[in-house]
């Protein structure tokens, strides 16, 4: 590189040597096959990210479905807890009207049935 000299202080100018600069459409038609594996190399790199996202998206959803599982569970045991402290307390009134308007909170609301748990995934 010593050796060579460039005239015209930048590089890259519109005539360069002599040589008119070719376009992106004349550059692309002149060499095709290298354009055509560009831009083949790039859909498949794009779809390849595209793909890795979504196993990885797949897989924070269904972590974020085994937390909340786990959370229902939490939740519904708690409320197991309250309901039969409740009673526990109803059943000391001697009067009956503690148990009375706690049997129909209850009859109007009752426990949601719990939901099957989710299969566990270990795909990495």
């Amino acid at each position: 590189m010593a050796g060579t000299t460039t005239t015209g202080g930048g590089g890259g100018g519109a005539a360069q040597g002599g040589r008119r600069a070719l376009g992106l459409l004349a550059s692309a038609a002149k060499r095709k096959d290298g354009f055509v594996q560009l831009l083949l190399m790039s859909g498949i790199l794009m779809m390849s990210l595209r793909s890795l996202s979504q196993k990885h998206r797949v897989r924070d959803l269904a972590n974020d479905a085994a937390e909340l599982s786990l959370e229902q569970e939490h939740i519904s045991h708690r409320m197991r807890e309250l309901r039969d402290e409740l009673d526990r307390e109803a059943g000391a009134d001697p009067s009956g009207a503690f148990a009375s308007h706690l049997r129909r909170i209850f009859a109007a609301h009752p426990p949601t049935p719990a939901a099957a748990p989710a299969p566990a995934t270990d795909d990495h």
